[in-house]
């Protein structure tokens, strides 16, 4: 069975609102499943998450995506877009566009409402947290990958969407290029605080920024954080990603994502720096020996990978290769003591599956956690984000 998809249409002030929902692939009429409403980013169109649609599909999860009504760049075919003028678009009528749609996904029979997801990207990120805000308890968790918390200062600055023009004498139409936006836009930010917006809601948050966003500086995500409650937002800073990802990056976000969702908390995060690769090519057969160093540097322990850690890959035509990671932190633990972490990480079934080995009593637990992994790569290197279940602690 292959995952379903359909179209759909709701309405938020008489204007049409046109999106896509996606069923899992052994989804029956007579059950309720979690849902996901993604929201797209500035001047897109709902057909630019079709694929976050279908992983959440895979992890079960009825997903919906839509078009922000005038919130569609020009170019952008009349079937997927939903009605409205661009010049009419505001956070504030995405924020309510948004919102028709929960309701429509609320009114569905199949849609589990004790359990709500609201994901968005970029500008759709910005709007997501602002109408989970407006929602309290209706909205289970929260997920925002960079999301566009400049707007309200670019507002300031004279810059909203790449234009540019004098906060003093803002124009009653902004051209944006590939979108026009009206003075009204500007208007409804300019004054805007957005952590104070945003910290009503009260649920799980888990933030996905790059570190080499040139569109919104990953300080605003580090803010958005701090302006939570201690412990209900889980930051994510990602090596080497800018505002956007490449197809590598866009699976570890799904992969973060399902570690999320399914209220698994990260513990470590290790900087692999790849030093040599030893290759060997025999028959149908390939093997390749990476070795690396690196550190970590978390809340639970600190430390570097001494002296150096050895992954080792097996791939065999037409078979799931092997991949074994085997590697030695020496540091401290979090209480200042001295201890060593010795982690084999293996590929089973399409899940990276660490193994730990540590004699530091603060520690101990690790030894018969229920760890998981995710593998973020980079140039040189990577990043590697253990998860276990927050009852482990």
């Amino acid at each position: 069975m292959s995952i379903r998809r359909q179209l759909f249409t709701c309405k938020r002030d008489g204007l049409l609102i046109r999106g896509a929902q996606y069923f899992p692939a052994d989804f029956e009429e007579e059950k309720s499943y979690p849902a996901v409403i993604i929201s797209h980013g500035f001047t897109g169109i709902y057909t630019d998450v079709d694929d976050f649609c279908r992983d959440f599909a895979q992890m079960g999860y009825v997903a919906f995506c839509f078009s922000f009504c005038g919130g569609s760049r020009f170019d952008a075919d009349d079937s997927v877009k939903s009605e409205g003028k661009t010049t009419d678009m505001t956070i504030g009528t995405e924020v309510a566009d948004l919102l028709a749609v929960k309701e429509y996904v609320q009114s569905l029979p199949i849609t589990d409402n004790n359990n709500l997801v609201l994901l968005g990207f970029s500008q759709g990120g910005f709007v997501s947290g602002l109408a989970a805000a407006k929602c309290g308890n209706e909205i289970g968790k929260l997920i925002m990958v960079f999301p566009a918390l400049c707007i309200p200062d670019h507002a300031r600055r004279g810059c909203l969407g790449g234009a540019s023009y004098d906060v003093q004498r803002v124009p009653e139409i902004i051209d944006c290029g590939n979108i026009t936006l009206g003075k009204k836009f500007h208007d409804t930010v300019v004054g805007m605080d957005p952590y104070l917006e945003l910290s009503a809601y009260k649920g799980p948050v888990l933030i996905l920024q790059g570190m080499e966003d040139k569109i919104v500086d990953y300080s605003y995500a580090v803010r958005a954080q701090a302006n939570y409650e201690k412990g209900q937002c889980h930051l994510q800073l990602i090596q080497q990603m800018g505002h956007g990802y490449d197809e590598q990056q866009q699976k570890s976000i799904v992969a973060s994502m399902r570690q999320f969702l399914s209220g698994r908390e990260e513990i470590l995060t290790i900087r692999v720096v790849i030093t040599r690769c030893e290759s060997v090519e025999e028959n149908d057969m390939s093997k390749c020996d990476v070795y690396f160093t690196g550190y970590c540097d978390t809340r639970y322990f600190q430390g570097a990978i001494v002296p150096e850690g050895c992954d080792k890959q097996e791939y065999v035509a037409g078979k799931q290769p092997k991949l074994r990671a085997e590697y030695t932190l020496l540091g401290n633990d979090y209480n200042g003591e001295n201890c060593s972490l010795h982690i084999v990480n293996q590929w089973d079934n399409d899940e990276w599956r660490p193994v730990i080995t540590t004699k530091a009593p603060s520690l101990a637990w690790l030894n018969d956690a229920d760890l998981t992994a995710v593998l973020e790569f980079g140039k040189g290197g990577l990043t590697v984000r253990v998860f276990a279940p927050t009852e482990n602690r």
